[in-house]
């Protein structure tokens, strides 16, 4: 890092509109969780478990466009660019999707056209495609160039990469029947694909011979990285980052499939071994049509 650059890291904030949004997303949040299931007698109570892991999510997000990352990522380098879109695409959406309780969502959902608009959303297949297109899709060079230098375009495309993070968490993180996780098998597929997603981004930013970022080119330099290290080095965050925490996933989704196997083998194992012995405690030894 060159001299005099190290105060950046400690530079908190950003754009009002930004915390002004997280405001009110926490708030909606806590108004429906509190006054709103009291009035309406949507639950007895609410796991406070819950209201800590999405507040958790939006902290996140907090972090990622009103923290030294956002300034960062805004001014000088690509690499802390992605790590941005890392923490607002995957590691926030699941802590959102995970601390709604199903009761505050299932009155927004009594409308059929609401519940089939949902559903289809929130479809394995739906969900991977429109994530992947999006993110691909800001990350054209001439429109990624848009995204950094118009405050309001950047703002669409965050909020987008949230929207759409939380579709691609749905199907693995739904808290309610209406909208059901898949199953472990599928599960496993779908984290698979989610794995090798944005490989073409990723060939195209590692592979290319020349910086493919005119805004990164031209700003300050505040490392001895050049852009094209810089932009390979983002490329290696957003592919290694995310698919280690697919495959990471997928490996913990296998154990807890394999033990709920076993644990149901052993289980009728156990109760054909029980029926076995009050069938020759009734009937004596010998006979051929002793359950197996």
């Amino acid at each position: 890092m060159l001299e005099g650059t190290g105060s950046l890291w400690l530079q908190w904030g950003g754009h009002p509109d930004a915390l002004i949004g997280l405001i009110a997303l926490e708030s909606i949040y806590l108004l429906g969780v509190g006054p709103l299931r009291q009035r309406y007698k949507l639950a007895d109570d609410v796991d406070p478990r819950k209201v800590a892991t999405f507040t958790l999510g939006v902290l996140v997000i907090f972090v990622a466009v009103l923290s030294p990352i956002h300034v960062v990522a805004e001014n000088y380098l690509f690499s802390v660019h992605m790590t941005q879109h890392i923490l607002i695409t995957l590691i926030a959406p699941p802590f959102l999707v995970l601390g709604l309780p199903d009761w505050l969502i299932r009155p927004l959902l009594r409308p059929n056209w609401a519940f089939r608009a949902i559903k289809m959303l929130t479809n394995p297949i739906g969900a991977f495609l429109v994530f992947n297109l999006i993110f691909s899709i800001w990350h054209i060079p001439s429109l990624y160039n848009v995204s950094v230098t118009n405050h309001g375009v950047h703002f669409v495309e965050h909020l987008l990469m949230v929207g759409t993070g939380v579709l691609v968490w749905w199907p693995l993180t739904s808290p309610m029947p209406e909208l059901p996780r898949m199953a472990p098998p599928v599960a496993m597929l779908y984290l698979f694909g989610l794995s090798l997603g944005q490989i073409i981004v990723f060939g195209a930013l590692v592979f290319s011979t020349e910086p493919l970022y005119d805004f990164y080119v031209n700003a300050p330099r505040i490392s001895a990285i050049t852009p094209l290290a810089d932009q390979q080095i983002g490329a290696i965050i957003m592919k290694i980052g995310g698919g280690m925490l697919f495959l990471g996933l997928l490996v913990v989704t296998f154990f807890r499939w394999y033990g709920e196997e076993e644990r149901k083998r052993l289980a009728d194992s156990e109760k054909r071994r029980r029926q076995y012995q009050s069938y020759y405690q009734d009937n004596g030894p010998g006979l051929e049509d002793i359950p197996t």
